[in-house]
């Protein structure tokens, strides 16, 4: 998730942007404070509206917002400096895997990593001699403002949120004009960025790729962000930001969603298991295909049939209201976002009030950390396939591992999915719970009191309930 290059003039100079002249409160943008998602995000963008941002801006065009408050100035710089780094490298990082050190050259990105770990010296002395780029991946794993902004994020979204820090030295670029795969929103944390944007050559492209400059045409958008300065722009908009020169380093976050979050791949999520479920019920779906289909160059005469296949499970959506399961995405999600900020003193999670009984009333916890899917499952004992309802939480997934590309293992390197699976029929119970504020759980819509009792000690020795 790249992001930075060059410059112009010291002046700022727009076509077609509209920008925001924001005044905001001291208290009101402190984003980590917010305990509520839409919070988060409605500061994040304010003094834009949430239903205005989406309707005029999200996947359409970039929105700059120049705010000349200093309270905002203040507060972002609080999220990252470069100073910061000299503490952070003594945890251990590694170049490749943590941290890239690059610089724009004659529209090429020349790196200049080491092997093994980084050095915050040798970092200095490149930052400072050869006026290289510091790209810093995924520093929520090491700045608790961060961290909460961002879990609070993905709880918006529903989507992973990841962040990289640039620190470009003054009269310097990073990285050459490219387009992203992502949902952009870049923070202004220290020093000016001269940023150019340029038409997209693929709108919402589901790529990353480097673009010739002689080949972008003039930029569309021509400007330069100071501290507390938000930038949005949708993925496939191609840019280059540079420091100017003469004045101190530049540092921003990116903060960055909806990465193969489109369409196009929820179709490919659930669509499998929609056609598994229709050739239960339909005959035509189990018949065999043409003989030597396979052996042909051109499976153009198999198209009439598919299409007809496509408006069959059409139809089947929209007048049975089919259920459709996504698994693979909803696993994906939880299994890789960011657990719940706790506060400062991260007490472990604890089990909310007593053990649920028959005539307790209980609560959802941590609703928007937490999916449902539906999957099949391998019967031993009958050789066969059968339904089971999974509920997966993200509430013990390490921070320290979020968007690194690892799986949250246990101590024997073995993937850790945390949840709970119960048979098929705990389905409506289960939607009792979710649905509602409150729930008696003698009214759960199960046959057994003992299954209702065994349900909510399952959810309950999870921290996903609480007794009220």
């Amino acid at each position: 998730m790249p992001k930075k290059l060059e410059r112009r003039s010291g002046t700022e100079r727009e076509q077609h942007l509209p920008c925001k002249q924001a005044k905001l409160e001291t208290a009101s943008h402190e984003l980590w404070k917010y305990d509520h998602p839409q919070d988060v995000f409605e500061d994040l963008i304010s003094p834009i509206k949430q239903d205005e941002f989406f309707r005029e801006y999200w996947e359409k065009k970039p929105l700059v917002l120049h705010r000349d408050d200093p309270t905002v100035a203040s507060y972002y710089s609080s999220l990252f400096q470069l100073t910061d780094l000299e503490g952070i490298v003594k945890h251990g990082l590694y170049y490749g895997k943590d941290i890239n050190v690059c610089k724009s050259i004659n529209g090429k990105k020349k790196v200049f990593n080491k092997d093994g770990k980084v050095s915050y010296a040798q970092l200095k002395k490149d930052f400072d001699q050869k006026k290289a780029t510091i790209q810093f991946h995924q520093p929520q794993r090491f700045k608790n403002e961060l961290w909460k902004i961002q879990e609070k994020l993905e709880c918006f979204f529903g989507s992973l949120v990841g962040s990289n820090i640039y620190i470009t030295p003054p009269g310097s670029q990073g990285l050459p004009p490219h387009y992203d795969d992502i949902e952009v929103f870049i923070l202004q944390l220290e020093g000016e960025k001269h940023w150019r944007l340029y038409k997209p050559t693929i709108p919402l492209a589901q790529q990353y790729n480097a673009e010739p400059e002689d080949k972008i045409g003039a930029p569309t958008h021509n400007f330069i962000l100071k501290p507390g300065d938000l930038l949005y722009f949708p993925r496939g908009t191609i840019h280059q930001a540079a420091t100017p020169p003469g004045i101190a380093h530049s540092t921003h976050v990116t903060i960055s969603t909806y990465q193969n979050h489109s369409w196009r791949d929820f179709f490919l999520d659930v669509v499998p298991g929609l056609i598994l479920d229709m050739a239960k019920e339909d005959i035509e779906f189990r018949k065999s295909i043409p003989r030597q289909l396979l052996m042909k160059v051109d499976l153009s005469d198999s198209s009439r049939q598919l299409s007809g296949f496509l408006r069959c499970l059409a139809d089947r959506l929209e007048e049975n209201g089919k259920e459709l399961k996504s698994s693979d995405m909803k696993k994906d999600f939880i299994m890789n976002r960011l657990p719940p900020f706790l506060g400062p003193t991260f007490d472990p999670l604890t089990s909310g009030g007593p053990l649920p009984k028959l005539s307790s009333t209980v609560r959802l916890r941590f609703k928007d950390y937490t999916v449902i899917t539906v999957e099949p499952e391998q019967d031993h004992l009958n050789n066969s396939l059968k339904e089971m309802v999974f509920v997966y939480h993200c509430l013990k997934n390490k921070r320290e591992t979020h968007m690194m590309g690892e799986e949250n293992t246990d101590e024997e390197g073995i993937v850790e999915s945390s949840g709970l699976r119960f048979p098929l029929s705990h389905m409506d119970a289960l939607k009792q719970i979710w649905n509602s504020d409150t729930v008696c759980v003698e009214e759960l819509s199960l046959s057994s009191d003992a299954e209702k009792e065994t349900l909510v000690i399952s959810l309950w020795s999870e921290c996903l309930i609480e007794v009220i």
